[in-house]
């Protein structure tokens, strides 16, 4: 499928796993909601071809039956939209930031290592967060959409300027018609102990300026979105272990963070809140970059 297409397309990256990865039923659902054509995408790592360990007739084959299998099920839903099948050969995190250049957002799976494999997120799948252009979905194993009814969940940072992010929220939501709950998690600076700052009374003067804060941001977007139920959640703790236990405690249908670019290693695109959060989350999380300049 050419990116140059005038229409929004969501890109789904899928390996040999996409029965039970999740991925594609969540693309799928979002496509519905959309009205938005799937293209979908295999890609064969070309540093296979350089091992020792290739078997180019065995690999292919696999490959296009990976092709036919995943098209014949797309082909087969009741969807009236084209959604397209492609195999390709390249790096697979360039290959698939590349691909979904342009267009609405790219889905993957979270495919981890070893044991604690809940816990570790793919390679590919970190890389392709940290270097998309379009907001990156990435979906746990056995996700099943239709068994998750809850809101959808965005975790804001101290600053609640998250504009791409809070779009792509209210977008999810709205389409799911659900209600959106914004949180936000706040935690001492490290200057501080929490002995010291209870003692003062500084904690209830603390989380009140940051209530205030947070449910005024609510009441401008709820200004811009009146049909949309926006709720508000203010915890204290570590930001990641405390938006993915509000995700949970909701029963979230989606979780969407922000990322600012504000580092020029490709090791730290990806905020560690942000990281963090993909990796421990048991449910589908939405990484929106802020764009440049923000």
């Amino acid at each position: 499928m050419d990116n140059a297409t005038v229409r929004p397309v969501i890109h789904v990256g899928l390996d040999a796993s996409w029965r039970t990865s999740g991925a594609l039923e969540w693309a799928l659902q979002e496509a519905e909601l959309r009205h938005e054509p799937l293209d979908a995408l295999h890609v064969i790592d070309e540093r296979v071809r350089r091992t020792p360990y290739w078997e180019p007739n065995l690999i292919d084959d696999a490959a296009m039956q990976l092709v036919g299998e995943v098209q014949a099920y797309l082909d087969s839903s009741p969807s009236r939209l084209d959604h397209e099948m492609d195999l390709v050969v390249g790096p697979p995190a360039e290959t698939l930031v590349r691909r979904a250049t342009g267009g609405s957002m790219l889905v993957v799976g979270r495919r981890g290592i070893g044991a604690f494999r809940r816990l570790l997120i793919g390679s590919t799948s970190e890389a392709v967060t940290a270097g998309a252009t379009v907001p990156v979905v990435v979906i746990p194993d056995q996700w099943k959409p239709a068994d998750h009814n809850g809101p959808v969940v965005i975790g804001l940072d101290e600053s609640g300027d998250d504009q791409a992010a809070m779009e792509f929220a209210v977008t999810e939501a709205t389409e799911r018609r659900v209600p959106l709950r914004l949180v936000h998690v706040w935690d001492l600076p490290n200057l501080y102990s929490w002995e010291v700052v209870n003692a003062s009374g500084l904690v209830e003067e603390w989380d009140a300026d940051v209530r205030r804060t947070f449910h005024q941001i609510a009441e401008q977007w709820r200004a811009k979105y009146p049909d949309l139920a926006i709720d508000v959640d203010v915890w204290r703790g570590h930001p990641v272990d405390g938006i993915v236990r509000a995700a949970e405690q909701h029963d979230a249908q989606l979780l969407v963070v922000g990322s600012h670019r504000r580092h020029r290693l490709p090791a730290m695109l990806l905020g560690s809140v942000a990281r963090g959060v993909v990796q421990h989350a048991t449910r589908p999380v939405a990484v929106v970059h802020e764009p440049a300049g923000r």
